[in-house]
């Protein structure tokens, strides 16, 4: 799961890499259209993660259930088309959406062009998702890793090809690496179900299998515990997305530099959130066959493992800020001197909250695999919108702390929000509100 998240993220770097090179302006407004779509891609995601604590449930109940777990399945894959229709209306305007939110006209209209390309990737990416949390709800989750690590080359290729007009393509510019990141989305798609309906293990549940019957009771689960989960994850996104459209209020060199620090922060989160993705499962067996032991022993062993890879992540950013910059950006192009500078700055608030980003994540996995999702998702509210965005926006201007005073925010809400989920972690294993 942590393998699949990095080659997730490096698929997403991949494009920042690439619009790196037309300059810190192509960066700047491929940030300001990459954070819109991610808000509604990440709500999405948080929807289809119902099925990994339903299916790994279900399997603690009955081991070889099959049924159950393909409706599971099926009514997941429909509940991501019910929430892309209106999600496709909201991207198509995404220059209108942006000069709403003052960003500068130019970098609003670039973002427009990119987005032309990249909301069609929306749907095969949470039909992706879907299948990922199956197979990884199953217990083989390598198949994912595979499928991504195959999508990587194929995303650099396609974006190299799309945006600089090589291989006899023209050259489309930010609208190329939206859809070279569409394409990349349905390689991703069609290669995971060719392998479902190909690998014998996965066959059996015949996911495929009167697809179209709705089945009402188990939607309406799939909504009742994925649309909290959405929700939590919408209010974590869009304080990050906030953040960005308030560097844009700042200044181009501090946005370009939040999109360059901000991407490789994510890069160290794909392992916590890996973690917290297996927590998910191995709590939820263990919750399904009521054993109260093996939950609690299965949420404690994620968290310190989790924060234990983030004292290694935050020291790795402290010691070689410039060096992971230089993925991103030419250091040696005076061009580009002032948002590098910025970026060192950023990581190294990054560094301090990768502890209490990697507790929040870890610990919000391990609580869905009880299925407990709805206090969560009153958590990231407040320690989200109100902490976070609050101490940042009063970091930023009125003590004229401009970009390292929204970080600092971004740090104290991550830790409101880490210190709520482990507390309640801890007294639900203590109270004794486990099965059995």
């Amino acid at each position: 799961m942590i393998a699949g998240n990095i080659a997730w993220s490096a698929i997403a770097a991949t494009d920042l890499l690439l619009l790196g090179r037309r300059g810190a302006e192509s960066v700047a407004a491929g940030a300001l259209a990459i954070n819109l779509f991610h808000a509604l891609l990440l709500f999405g995601m948080g929807l289809v993660t119902a099925a990994a604590p339903l299916i790994a449930s279900e399997r603690g109940r009955r081991r070889h259930s099959v049924r159950d777990v393909r409706r599971t399945v099926q009514q997941t894959l429909r509940a991501a088309l019910f929430f892309v229709l209106p999600a496709w209306a909201i991207l198509w305007e995404c220059e209108a959406i942006l000069l709403a939110m003052g960003q500068q006209a130019d970098l609003a209209h670039e973002a427009g062009q990119l987005m032309r390309g990249l909301q069609w990737a929306l749907l095969p990416f949470l039909c992706f998702t879907t299948l990922r949390n199956f197979i990884a709800a199953l217990e083989r989750p390598i198949w994912g890793l595979v499928i991504m690590l195959m999508a990587i080359p194929f995303n650099v290729l396609a974006g190299w090809a799309l945006i600089f007009g090589h291989l006899g393509l023209p050259e489309l510019g930010l609208f190329g690496a939206g859809l070279a990141s569409t394409l990349s989305s349905c390689f991703l798609f069609l290669g995971l179900l060719s392998v479902i309906l190909i690998d014998r293990r996965f066959r059996r549940y015949r996911l495929m299998g009167r697809f179209w019957t709705h089945d009402r009771e188990r939607h309406r689960q799939v909504w009742a515990l994925g649309l909290p989960i959405a929700i939590t994850l919408g209010f974590e996104t869009s304080v990050f997305n906030a953040s960005a459209f308030l560097m844009g209020l700042i200044n181009r060199d501090s946005l370009a530099a939040h999109a360059v620090a901000i991407q490789i922060a994510a890069l160290a989160f794909m392992v916590p959130m890996g973690i917290g993705q297996a927590a998910t499962v191995r709590v939820g067996i263990a919750y399904g066959r009521h054993d109260r032991a093996g939950v609690s022993r299965a949420g404690w062993l994620a968290l310190l493992v989790g924060t234990g890879f983030a004292v290694c992540s935050g020291a790795l950013l402290i010691l070689m800020p410039r060096t992971l910059v230089s993925a991103f950006l030419d250091l040696s192009n005076p061009a580009n001197a002032r948002t590098a500078s910025l970026a060192v700055s950023f990581l190294a608030v990054a560094a301090l909250f990768q502890l209490v980003d990697a507790a929040q994540a870890v610990g919000a996995g391990v609580l869905r695999g009880v299925q407990d999702t709805k206090v969560p998702m009153i958590f990231a509210l407040v320690g989200y919108w109100v902490v976070g965005i609050g101490v940042g926006t009063l970091l930023a201007f009125p003590l004229h702390m401009e970009g390292v005073g929204i970080w600092l925010g971004l740090a104290s809400g991550l830790g409101a929000v880490a210190l709520l989920l482990i507390i309640r972690w801890s007294l639900r294993e203590r109270l004794g509100l486990m099965p059995g």
